[in-house]
């Protein structure tokens, strides 16, 4: 009985190792996967689509700031369009690319079969489409959607915010928790599942970038939930957190928020880091210099995003010396930032270069996030922040950080990384398009914001001055240039993924990792048996 129990057992085993070869056919094959790189694809493809819709609102917000005065849009339903502009893209379009890039790649980075969680894995992304039908389905709600900026600030969002606000608590809390799976995820495969040989100090800095992101998504999204749920106890069960008339303070949920807030943009550029350290050696031919001190320099930025939180708050009247350690807490982390700007230039140094769209974006991104680093450095001196509080030049200031940087670098590394996963080259040509299209556009948005600012433009309004008419007609054609150059990338990706010719399993000239050695596309299952790393 016992033998042909076992022989039984054999055979039903020999049986699921055969189905496991591929992936299940039709949709089930989405809904249920476990497989990284079938949830890397289905975030890449969710934080695409949020992309687009949020530049969707980015285009209508753009459209009546064309002109002077009102134009297309009422002031009540302009302020919706901040709101989920910013929401949309921070958690996602942003979050879920970094999220996506990291399912695909860590795994063939370090030489493991899959993520350590696949289970987990599969629940953390399908919490998303869910979370952002809540959020967009404001829109049609009575009272109509959130109008509060992205920041919620009390007492707009608590007392005076329309009734949608308690469906956008629930899909923040929701995204939160998909967040905190992902960076469990990630921190659990990273410290368990490296190849033999593959030391912490060996590791690809994408990987390192990915593990400190994830430690400071553990930290501070549990912040946020807490923040939205006293939001939701102040709307409906009495309390007054955020209330002075109970005995709160509004300024107490701008500590709250910003000590997720700040931690937070830093969540967003980590990766970015990482990724251009990986994309950087193997157009410059040369390995990356200063390794240990670009872990060293993440992991400062990562500690000091904690202790920097109140400048966001310069103008709440808050103790001098509060001010004064805020300001030079800020200031400090652009030492580590400069580490790594002084890294990647002098990895470039003496190196044989050569210019492929991924490198482009590279260059762009190492050129302009240290642009937006340095208005971040004026920002940071507090009575000249008393001038450029709430104008457009703090606007200028986080887009140069986020979109030449965080959205750059996520296309440089699909533009680097697709050959490998479709077995498909992109066209050079057309890459070379998109990237100048959206370098010269990205400047001709947000460039002219500095001088809005400077000169007084309130951010966050319907209608304007006469006198900022001239630059907002500049930026509103930047902006519609940037927008349409995206969906140049879209083609360019649904036409690689269909066709363009037969990569090599290296993709490029001598790049380094393990996700190089294994056959391009990337089969469905890698690294079964580890890789020994010398």
């Amino acid at each position: 009985m016992g033998a042909t129990n076992i022989s039984s057992h054999a055979e039903h085993g020999h049986e699921d190792h055969h189905h496991d070869h591929g992936p299940a056919k039709g949709l089930k094959r989405w809904l249920y996967t476990t497989n990284h790189k079938d949830i890397g694809t289905m975030y890449l493809w969710f934080s695409f689509a949020m992309f687009l819709f949020a530049g969707a609102i980015a285009m209508l917000i753009r459209a009546e700031l064309f002109k002077p005065g009102e134009q297309l849009v009422n002031p009540e339903f302009f302020n919706q369009l901040t709101t989920l502009h910013g929401l949309i893209m921070v958690f996602g379009a942003v979050m879920p690319a970094f999220v996506g890039l990291a399912n695909w790649l860590i795994p063939m980075m370090i030489g493991a079969p899959d993520m350590a969680l696949p289970r987990m894995n599969n629940w953390s992304f399908w919490i998303l489409p869910f979370a952002f039908s809540i959020l967009i389905s404001t829109l049609f709600m009575e009272g109509s959607a959130p109008n509060f900026g992205w920041t919620f600030y009390a007492p707009l969002s608590t007392e005076f915010g329309p009734p949608s606000t308690d469906f956008f608590i629930f899909s923040i809390h929701l995204m939160g928790m998909s967040s905190i799976m992902g960076a469990i995820n990630v921190i659990a495969t990273i410290l368990n599942l490296r190849a033999p040989g593959m030391t912490l100090m060996k590791m690809p800095i994408f990987c390192w970038s990915w593990l400190i992101t994830a430690f400071l998504l553990i930290a501070v999204m549990p912040v946020l939930a807490g923040a939205v749920t006293m939001m939701l106890t102040d709307r409906h069960f009495g309390t007054s957190f955020f209330n002075a008339g109970g005995g709160g303070d509004p300024v107490m949920f701008q500590h709250v928020f910003w000590f997720f807030g700040h931690p937070e943009v830093y969540i967003m550029i980590l990766p970015a880091f990482g990724i251009i350290s990986q994309i950087l050696p193997t157009f410059t031919r040369k390995p990356l210099f200063g390794y240990a001190s670009m872990v060293y320099a993440i992991s400062s930025i990562a500690f000091l995003s904690f202790i920097v939180w109140a400048h966001h708050m310069f103008t709440t009247g808050m103790p001098l010396a509060g001010e004064l350690f805020f300001m030079y807490a800020t200031m400090l982390i652009a030492v580590p930032t400069g580490v790594k700007v002084f890294n990647w230039v002098a990895t470039m140094f003496k190196g044989s270069i050569s210019f492929e769209t991924p490198m482009l974006f590279t260059l762009a991104f190492i050129f302009l996030f240290t642009m937006g680093g340095f208005s971040g450095l004026m920002l940071s001196i507090v009575p000249a922040d008393f001038q450029y509080q709430d104008t457009y030049f703090v606007v200028a200031h986080f887009h140069y950080v986020l979109v030449p940087g965080a959205v750059f670098s996520i296309i440089a590394a699909v533009y680097y990384w697709l050959p490998k996963w479709t077995g498909h080259m992109y066209s050079e040509v057309l890459g070379k398009t998109h990237f100048w299209l959206s370098f010269i556009s990205i400047n001709l948005t947000f460039f002219p914001m500095h001088f809005l600012g400077l000169a007084g433009m309130p951010r966050r309004i319907p209608d304007y001055a006469l006198q900022f008419a001239d630059f907002n007609q500049i930026v509103s054609i930047g902006a519609f240039m940037f927008g349409s150059s995206q969906l140049l990338f879209l083609y360019i990706v649904i036409k690689t993924i269909r066709s363009g010719k037969k990569a090599t399993d290296k993709v490029w000239e001598d790049p380094h990792g393990l996700e190089w050695t294994i056959p391009s596309p990337a089969p469905y299952h890698t690294f079964t048996t580890p890789p020994v790393v010398k």
